[in-house]
């Protein structure tokens, strides 16, 4: 081709991309004029807010349940940005700042030609203007459920941030969980400096402790108007975030202005609208760790078969993301799979085969996975009220080792269960860093007057999202969706039940 007839095709193609975007752009421009027309026809803004709705667990939630609450109109300076202090000013975030739900650009475009609202969360951040005065504050902090890596760290950013940021010099910490607010159970409170935090982030666990089960929500509001607390941080799962939500109710029915904030706590990665909870990560990567071991003892033997159990109650996500993160793993169960033991297509006869063939095996379950195979059996709550789950892990172990003793078929079977060793761990580097951002943008939230909400993040920001939100369904697997599909990809496994 030469030079003068390239010239010409590259103004032809240009031409015809403007002419393209001309055309996209008046589509674009005659759908918010129609969108416009639609928008005059309403009354109120609660009218459009039903244009754009989320269907969670059956009902179908509007923007305008994503709003935050307040106690108040916010009306002091934020100490921020002191000019007296020598260092970079803050980009203050405003109620107007939102983070979309959707970042698919088809599904927005369909937004703009319906003229609806789509749906999305207040952006986290520091904001100009404060509610609590910091010399007259007092803030409580309260861990509650199982361990999990990263609560000291959550811990001591709250205080660093609250002390060194906002000059709020009044923190203690209610020890043992809910329990620690019911005034019956006399749990001491323990005054939290920079100085008593400054080294927990090096270690697992919660320096406040932590329990399980209900507390009397009248109680536990008593102890926090008789200690003038004007903050609550409650670090949890969806159970904790359903009790701080409790709390918020007593509080508004008595008329107080007592901020209720939640930070997700959860292994399980499973709360609703939250791309990833505090520990999740640590969590994966110490059983990475630990997977890898397995598959070094099931290789070393003929027909070695390594059973690995991981936590995941109603959501498999640590099994998944644990098993894509080393690609040696053979068969995942998770608790939103549903499998058969038995028959020509079941999980003891498809792991036969591949004992055959290859040898070795290794295999991970999801604590929660395959509890249909306990129906029938008395079943028990933990004091939260969650069913107790049976131990999938054993039960696996002995019915492999009952059909291949009976088959005379030769094996060798590790089990394997770190559960407890996982949860207890300290946060890895980058668990340590989210946990910091999450507590430090709840403590904005907080001292801006905003309350009942839980810290999040969506699409790599931080956001605002209320707890009667978070907590109206769980996030599980979407086993048709694309995670699922990795899972499958890297495992090789079949259905393993009847189609």
């Amino acid at each position: 081709m030469c030079k003068c007839t390239a010239i010409l095709t590259v103004i032809v193609i240009t031409a015809e991309i403007r002419q393209r975007a001309g055309r996209q752009e008046g589509k674009w421009k005659a759908s918010r004029q129609k969108a416009e027309g639609k928008r005059e026809g309403r009354r109120n803004k609660e009218e459009v807010y039903l244009w754009g709705r989320i269907n969670v667990s059956g009902n179908f939630m509007k923007a305008a349940d994503f709003e935050i609450k307040e106690l108040g109109r916010a009306n002091s300076r934020s100490p921020l940005n002191d000019e007296g202090r020598c260092k970079p000013l803050f980009g203050f975030v405003t109620d107007h700042d939102r983070i979309l739900y959707e970042t698919s650009l088809l599904k927005f475009e369909k937004f703009r030609e319906s003229g609806q609202i789509p749906i999305s969360f207040e952006k986290a951040g520091p904001r100009e203007f404060v509610y609590f005065q910091p010399s007259k504050t007092k803030i409580g902090i309260v861990t509650c459920g199982g361990l999990c890596p990263g609560l000291n760290n959550v811990i001591r950013s709250i205080v660093m941030a609250a002390h060194y940021r906002y000059g709020v010099k009044n923190i203690i910490g209610f020890q043992y969980g809910y329990e620690g607010l019911n005034p019956d159970l006399d749990h001491a409170v323990i005054d939290l400096t920079p100085e008593v935090v400054s080294q927990i982030h090096h270690i697992g666990g919660s320096i406040l402790g932590s329990s399980r089960g209900n507390q009397d929500v009248s109680r536990m509001v008593d102890t926090l108007e008789m200690m003038n607390i004007n903050i609550l941080f409650t670090i949890g799962g969806d159970g904790t975030l359903r009790g701080a939500h409790a709390i918020h109710e007593e509080i508004t029915r008595r008329g107080l202005k007592i901020a209720v904030a939640g930070i997700p706590k959860t292994i399980d990665n499973d709360i609703n609208l939250i791309d990833k909870s505090f520990g999740f990560e640590t969590a994966f990567t110490i059983a990475n760790e630990v997977i890898r071991n397995a598959h070094n003892e099931a290789s070393g033997a003929y027909n070695g078969i390594a059973l690995v159990k991981l936590m995941g109650r109603n959501s498999g996500f640590i099994a998944a993301h644990a098993a894509l993160s080393i690609q040696e793993v053979n068969f995942v169960l998770v608790p939103e799979m549903s499998f058969s033991l038995d028959g020509p297509d079941g999980f003891i006869e498809v792991l036969r085969k591949r004992l055959a063939t290859r040898h070795h095996a290794l295999v991970v379950v999801a604590e929660g996975a395959g509890q249909d195979f306990f129906k029938g059996e008395a079943m028990e709550k933990d004091p939260s009220g969650n069913i107790k789950l049976k131990d999938i892990g054993l039960y696996l172990k002995d019915k492999i080792s009952e059909k291949f003793k009976a088959d005379k078929f030769p094996f060798a079977l590790r089990y394997i269960d770190p559960s407890y060793i996982i949860r207890s761990a300290p946060a890895n580097a980058n668990d340590s860093k989210f946990c910091s951002l999450l507590a430090q943008n709840a403590v904005h939230a907080v001292m801006a007057g905003k309350t009942d909400f839980v810290a999040g993040h969506w699409n790599n920001e931080f956001t605002l999202l209320p707890i009667p939100v978070a907590v109206a369904k769980q996030k599980k697997i979407d086993i048709n969706g694309e995670l699922w599909w990795n899972v499958l990809e890297a495992t090789g496994q079949p259905a393993m039940k009847e189609c």
